[in-house]
């Protein structure tokens, strides 16, 4: 039976001897497994580059083991030159068929065996690419806004406190009085509605210091969390501020002695059963705004309480001696919620922090699932 082979034309013995030697060096090769699918498409590229090759038929059992050596040189030096665009992320074999790695390349091959960037698989990940792309670019825009109107509307307010009878003012008088004015109208709400005045102070430091604490763990300004910080505030406006105004209050009442030993008992009594509450509060109520399982949210709890109460101790008891030596109990929670733009920032990272590793795991598993 006769037998296609292929019959070198070139007599240079120095080609020969680089064939055979490629011939006995390609079956060691870990990607030479790859090649024989390729032959038929790459014979022709092979051989354009360093043989003159010709087939003929041949019943010679010795033209034949020549044919298959030349064969295998040539399959063995398209081999080199796939695994020279491997190492150049040009190609990718994936059971066999090439894939290009650029959405533009195309790399053709005899035979009619062409790669294009209209693979399917290349046009989702492009495709999920560009959705990805506009999702944070929609997003950017949202916050920026946010930001933009509560920064406008918060100084309109502070400015024009008194555009009732600023009349005739010059711009340094409306500037120079804004301050005294503003804190009159604070003092002002804290007799007509205190409940109320603490809960929209809570609410935007607590909104503030959550934005604070995305930033310092490494988002963008303008990449928050949207969805968290609106979370952390409604706990504060919802929470912090009402439930501080009774706190306040009950202390008072419950350590009325105006000796100088009565502030060190108010501090230490702060710092113990009021912030355990008090975290405990935040963290289950966050956890539970997360549609996070009871199960989960107190075991975090458990595993987080003492971190959290014992940060507590290298901020508040130095701030809490102004609290309760010096700040009326009225004005009390107005200095702590300043002092709470840097604790919410803590606090609010410690909550956090268990949640947001566990979605990225949760997306890591994903995408490794679906590639």
């Amino acid at each position: 039976m006769a037998t296609n082979v292929y019959s070198v034309t070139s007599t240079s013995p120095a080609r020969i001897q680089r064939s055979r030697f490629l011939a006995r060096s390609s079956s060691k090769s870990p990607n030479f497994a790859h090649v024989p699918l390729l032959q038929r498409r790459v014979v022709t590229l092979a051989a354009s580059d360093d043989l003159d090759v010709i087939p003929v038929q041949s019943h010679d059992s010795a033209d034949q083991q020549d044919g298959v050596s030349v064969l295998s040189a040539m399959a063995a030096h398209m081999e080199g030159q796939i695994d020279e665009l491997q190492q150049q992320g040009g190609i990718i074999i994936n059971g066999g068929s090439p894939t290009t790695t650029s959405s533009t390349q195309q790399l053709g091959l005899a035979g009619g065996g062409g790669l294009s960037s209209s693979d399917p698989l290349i046009q989702a990940g492009e495709g999920e690419k560009r959705a990805e792309e506009i999702t944070t670019m929609v997003d950017r825009t949202i916050n920026a806004s946010i930001v933009l109107a509560a920064g406008t509307f918060a100084v309109t307010k502070l400015l024009t406190v008194d555009h009732d009878y600023w009349h005739g003012w010059t711009l340094f008088e409306i500037v120079r009085y804004a301050p005294l004015h503003n804190w009159n109208a604070y003092e002002e709400a804290l007799k007509t509605n205190p409940v109320l005045a603490k809960m929209m102070i809570s609410g935007i430091v607590y909104s503030l210091g959550d934005w604070i604490a995305q930033c310092y763990e490494g988002k963008p300004l303008f990449d928050f969390d949207r969805a968290r910080m609106f979370r952390s505030g409604l706990v504060g406006f919802a929470l912090h501020g009402s439930l501080s105004h009774y706190y306040y209050h009950f202390c008072e009442a419950l350590f009325p002695f105006q000796d100088w030993w009565a502030v060190p008992v108010k501090v230490a009594f702060d710092q113990t059963a009021w912030s355990a509450l008090w975290n405990s509060v935040y963290f289950v109520v966050l956890g539970f705004l997360r549609l996070e399982s009871p199960v989960t949210i107190f075991s975090e709890l458990r595993a987080t309480f003492w971190p959290m109460l014992t940060a507590g101790w290298k901020l508040w008891p130095f701030a809490h001696l102004i609290t309760y030596g010096v700040i009326p109990v009225e004005q009390r929670l107005l200095w702590v919620d300043c002092v709470e733009l840097v604790w919410v920032t803590i606090l609010s990272t410690y909550s956090n922090e268990k949640s947001e590793a566990r979605n990225n795991n949760s997306e890591a598993s994903n995408n490794s699932l679906l590639h």
